[in-house]
């Protein structure tokens, strides 16, 4: 359907967004409104959701976000509504760390997410996320993963290191730093 939504944001209220574009407002379900600022133009990833009785947009600030929150739905018992609070008050990186590391306590945390969601969530998804998209974003750490990777360290391994690296680092400085964190 929709892949984003681009324009200005003309109102925020607890849950949502309205997004001016063309003379047109949109309302947006998102996971933090107040993270967007009045007045200025964003480009709001979209995931349209089509049912029944209603039809509602839910965006995101990044297409990553977009990508786990679209995850989350397909987890058998958790909707939207139950998904968008989990971006909303914990990191994508601690999502998905949490699944890959079965952690049920964290996964609680959420609003409305109990034992068997935690652990449905868990069942679901665990292996199956993508982390290095999140972890990886950007290009500078493309060459630094090749080489770990031809080092023999598994993508799971440099994916926990990536985030502590830091990219204005040459790339023998890079894999140096990598190398140290993956011996600790």
């Amino acid at each position: 359907m929709y892949e984003y939504i681009k324009g200005k944001i003309v109102n925020q209220e607890s849950n949502y967004i309205v997004v001016d574009n063309n003379a047109i407002g949109y309302l947006i379900y998102v996971p933090n409104p107040y993270s967007f600022e009045l007045d200025k133009e964003y480009t709001v990833y979209v995931y349209h959701q089509v049912r029944e009785d209603e039809q509602s947009l839910y965006g995101f600030k990044t297409k990553e976000e977009k990508d786990l929150f679209l995850k989350l739905i397909d987890v058998k018992g958790l909707g939207c509504k139950m998904a968008l609070p989990m971006l909303a008050t914990g990191s994508i990186n601690g999502i998905m760390d949490a699944i890959e590391r079965e952690n049920v306590l964290y996964l609680k945390k959420f609003p409305k997410i109990g034992d068997k969601v935690a652990k449905q969530i868990i069942l679901d998804l665990k292996g199956k996320l993508n982390t290095s998209a999140v972890n990886t974003s950007s290009k500078d750490y493309d060459e630094l993963i090749e080489v770990l990777k031809g080092l023999g360290y598994k993508q799971a391994d440099i994916n926990k290191v990536i985030p502590s690296i830091k990219s204005d680092l040459n790339i023998e400085e890079q894999i140096k730093e990598a190398l140290k964190l993956m011996l600790k």
